[in-house]
This record gives C-alpha cells, structure tokens and sequence, in this order.
C-alpha cells in the first residue's frame, strides 16, 4: 500500500542548501552515486567522490564540476572490497578534512558470480555491509565532530526477501547470488537501526533507503532472460535521477533531523521487512561485523 500511496505522492523538492557542508558519497562515479553528487554540488557542498576506480572517476569530478558549477568536487581511491585500502581511505579523510556532515554509503554490487574480496568476504555481503561498517566506523569521530551530521546507507527492497544467515555469512556452504543480495540489503537495514540506538542524542542520525528499480550498471551480470524482463518493465522504473531523489531527500530535508534508524522510499517514510526490524538479528550482526573486521565498537 505504501508503495501505492507514494507513487500518487507530488514529487519532492526541496531549496536546501549545504553551503559549509562536507559530503562523502561511495561509488559515486556512475548511476544514482554520480546524480546524488550533482545534487549536493548544485547545492553547495564541498563533495569528496570515494571511487575504486580512478580513471572514471577522474571523468565524474569533471561532470559534477560541470553540471553544478561548483569547483569544490574531489575524488579519493576506495575500494570497498578491501579493508587496507578503506583504512587509507578513512585516514586520508581524518587528516585533511576538517569536518563530514554527511556519509552516503551508496556503492554496491549486485547478483554478481561468486567472489571473494581482499579480506576473504563473500563480495556482496563483503562490498555492501562489511565495507561500509568498516568505512563509517573508521569516519564516525570526525562525524561526531561535525553535528548535525547524517549516515545514510542506501539498501533495497530486495532486502525483504532477504534473511541473515548467521553461520554461513559469506555463503561459503551453498551461494545463490539473489540471496546474497537480499542478505546484504538486509544487513544494510539492519546496520542503519543498530546505528541509530548507539547515535542516540550525538546529534548523528542515520536512514536507510530503497532507491527505486533504477537501470543502472548494476543490472550487468544478471542472465539473458533477466536482462529481457528488466527491458519489458524498464517503463515503470527510474532513470539515475530519479533513483537518486530518496538518497537526496534523506541527506537534506530538514523535517528528518529529529528522525534516526528508519528506512525511505520514494522520498517518504516506508515499511521495512519484519526482519529489518529485528533487532536480536541486528545486534547478532553488528557483533559478528566486529568480530570479522577485527575491530571494537560499542
């Protein structure tokens, strides 16, 4: 029904500016990454674009520059699928920004074959979850510093077919890659939650958001017969555009200041799954995330 409402819902806009604002926005060479930095940029905001890949990104800088004439847009080396490289990452940031107002954990993989990143993490759960637990935990005093600052963790509605499996995290028993999707969406939600309770009065909130059926480049390793129905329904889904709007509202509109934990779609409050609300699972999570990436976060 949510779903229905909002598609009858105007269309969100908002004339917020973020002058005096520092954004990181992950993954934001291409598709609703790169729309969400042109937003921000139109808007004012000092925009550093955390990329894996440094050629195309060099290329996105020039089209946020551009696009928003706001010469204040740099890219920084991140890849997610490696905790070293997040580490560096996170320093860099530490040591030369003053302060982050807002973290977008935006970049994703999606149905991809089965991989393993640096750190021996199935890639999606790996790229999707654990880097960004790392990357927030990593940025979170500097964060803190920069109040009133937002999280925001961009998940799926995939993640409502999705289930947490606890003993087999990485999918290292059997691999079924919508699942592991589904998985990794879910522990974005979750994440999100968990977050929110330890943010409590820091004057730090955190969202998470379904952005749309969006034709990204995500899209690229599903099968012939996907692809075909994707085509047939491309119709009734988003350009990067409109994806990135609930990314956008999320980061900017000011009625959300008060708001921590929840999960957006359509630029409006939505129902997440049960087990998005489970918050046994979500401390199980965020113990097991810990533990994994060796780190000690109360």
């Amino acid at each position: 029904m949510q779903t229905i409402r909002n598609f009858f819902r105007p269309s969100w806009s908002s004339a917020q500016r973020l002058e005096d604002k520092t954004v990181v926005i992950t993954g934001a060479n291409t598709g609703i990454g790169k729309e969400t930095a042109i937003d921000l940029a139109k808007r004012g905001a000092r925009i550093i674009m955390a990329c894996r890949d440094m050629e195309k990104a060099q290329a996105a800088v020039k089209e946020v520059i551009e696009s928003s004439s706001n010469e204040n847009v740099v890219c920084m080396k991140l890849d997610l699928a490696d905790s070293k490289s997040i580490r560096e990452f996170a320093e860099n940031i530490n040591r030369e920004e003053p302060k982050l107002n807002i973290l977008i954990n935006n970049a994703g993989v999606m149905v991809c074959p089965y991989g393993k990143t640096a750190d021996g993490f199935e890639m999606q759960i790996g790229v999707n979850h654990f880097g960004h637990f790392l990357l927030t935990y990593l940025l979170l005093d500097l964060i803190k510093k920069s109040t009133p600052a937002r999280i925001i963790n961009v998940s799926s509605m995939a993640h409502s077919w999705g289930s947490i499996n606890l003993e087999d995290i990485n999918s290292e028993k059997s691999y079924d890659k919508r699942g592991a999707y589904s998985q990794s969406k879910l522990a974005n939600v979750l994440f999100t939650r968990s977050l929110a309770k330890r943010l409590e009065g820091t004057g730090v909130t955190t969202y998470s958001l379904h952005p749309g059926v969006v034709q990204t480049d995500l899209w690229r390793h599903l099968s012939g017969p996907q692809q075909l129905v994707m085509k047939i329904v491309s119709p009734f889904t988003k350009n990067s555009t409109q994806g990135a709007q609930t990314s956008i509202y999320c980061a900017v509109e000011p009625t959300l200041e008060k708001e921590s934990g929840g999960y957006y779609s359509d630029c409006a409050p939505a129902d997440c799954s049960a087990a998005g609300k489970n918050d046994e699972t979500a401390q199980k999570l965020w113990e097991l995330s810990c533990q994994l990436l060796s780190i000690t976060w109360e």
